[in-house]
């Protein structure tokens, strides 16, 4: 809970969305911020994950209605560009 709250108070904007268990993981909460950075966690069931957003005072949605935000999409790709122009310089 802790370094979730401290997320939430370091960003701008952020939203949690429930992602729901599967074989390999538990049900998590994704907090995402504005600006796409974003965190997970486990948390032992949806019911749970609604009540932490509801502790932390954001917007909670569920990603099988609403999918993942672009902005995350975004994020992930910039992240994944500067790691390998990271590695180019590197070399």
């Amino acid at each position: 809970m802790d370094h979730l709250a401290r997320f939430v108070t370091t960003r701008v904007g952020v939203e949690a969305y429930i992602e729901p268990p599967n074989n390999q993981i538990q049900t998590t909460i994704l907090l995402v911020a504005t600006t796409g950075e974003w965190t997970r966690r486990k948390v032992p069931d949806a019911r749970t994950a609604r009540a932490v957003a509801g502790a932390l005072g954001i917007p909670v949605y569920d990603v099988n209605f609403t999918g993942y935000p672009q902005r995350m999409r975004a994020w992930n790709a910039a992240q994944r560009e500067a790691q390998k122009r990271a590695r180019q310089q590197d070399s």
